[in-house]
């Protein structure tokens, strides 16, 4: 067996190192359900990945489908990529390892610069939201234990369906819908932007104000689960993540930091694959905290008691 570094060094090396740890991440007792439309274009579509334990009533997809007793969370996963590339095939390590651990989870597209700029992802992450809530029990999943998550670029999408009210309103929803987000070395508060690919897909130079996530942070807010590399050379994690924590706090919305010393920006993502988690405790993290929230009326009664 490859000792843990050389088997790092191994899969940074490959020349698609996503595929690699998709290949060495075992689906184990998963079940996939692939390509389901949540909007019309072709990179409006989801994947959706359950415990194969899950007993289901009815085919997936039908109105008879009925969720089971004790239904799973749900989580909606949306990948980085600099909102310029990315494609749901590529992460599904996410998938199976979520559902590994007993958590429905959904591993969605969404359309990229330059076929849209800021704000046409969102009205995409919202709709898979939206999609989620309204299937998931069809899937096995508890729309009443739904959250989302991302990483990076993903990491700003769901902030901003879970912050910015106007997006799940087009949806009919609101972000109460959630029981929570996480975020994973996500930008939060960017401006001016420095990054040249980035430029370009928020409008620069008149990038809306608004389109920054810490902006939005109100007391309604989700709660939420922030995940940096204490050394991360793209997203400085705390400008992003340290403030909008901060930010989280002052209005008394329950928030969890995690910064972990071994991983970057990269591999932060990748230590959720089964042979990089030596790296950092993502998976266990995140799965914990999904796990262990409170139901709706539990989390509306814990935070109604905090502002007394």
């Amino acid at each position: 067996m490859l000792a843990a570094p050389a088997l790092l060094a191994l899969v940074l090396a490959a020349c698609s190192p996503l595929a690699t740890l998709n290949a060495l991440t075992p689906a184990g007792d998963v079940q996939r359900t692939a390509g389901l439309a949540y909007g019309d274009g072709p990179r409006q579509q989801l994947d959706v990945y359950r415990p194969g334990k899950l007993a289901m009533r009815g085919t997936p997809g039908t109105p008879g489908a009925l969720q089971a007793p004790g239904a799973a969370p749900v989580v909606v996963f949306f990948y980085g990529g600099n909102w310029v590339s990315g494609q749901r095939d590529d992460y599904a390590f996410i998938g199976r390892a979520l559902a590994a651990r007993g958590i429905v989870t959904v591993v969605a597209d969404y359309r990229l610069y330059p076929q849209v700029r800021y704000p046409d992802f969102l009205t995409d992450a919202a709709q898979a939201v939206a999609w989620a809530r309204r299937h998931a029990a069809q899937y096995g999943g508890d729309p009443q234990r739904l959250f989302v998550m991302g990483h990076s670029a993903g990491a700003y999408n769901a902030a901003m369906v879970a912050l910015d009210p106007r997006w799940l309103a087009a949806q009919g929803m609101t972000p109460a819908v959630l029981r929570g987000w996480i975020g994973l070395a996500g930008p939060y508060d960017f401006l001016p932007i420095e990054n040249t690919t980035t430029r370009p897909v928020f409008h620069f130079p008149d990038t809306p104000p608004d389109s920054q996530p810490i902006r939005h942070v109100s007391p309604q807010s989700p709660p939420a689960l922030l995940i940096a590399a204490r050394s991360d050379d793209l997203v400085d994690p705390q400008r992003n993540t340290g403030h909008l924590a901060q930010a989280l706090r002052a209005q008394q919305v329950p928030v969890q930091e995690r910064y972990y010393d071994r991983v970057s920006h990269t591999t932060l993502i990748g230590s959720i694959a089964a042979p990089l988690r030596w790296l950092a405790p993502t998976l266990d993290d995140v799965a914990a905290y999904v796990l262990a929230a409170p139901t709706a009326q539990a989390q509306g009664g814990e935070r109604s008691a905090a502002r007394r």
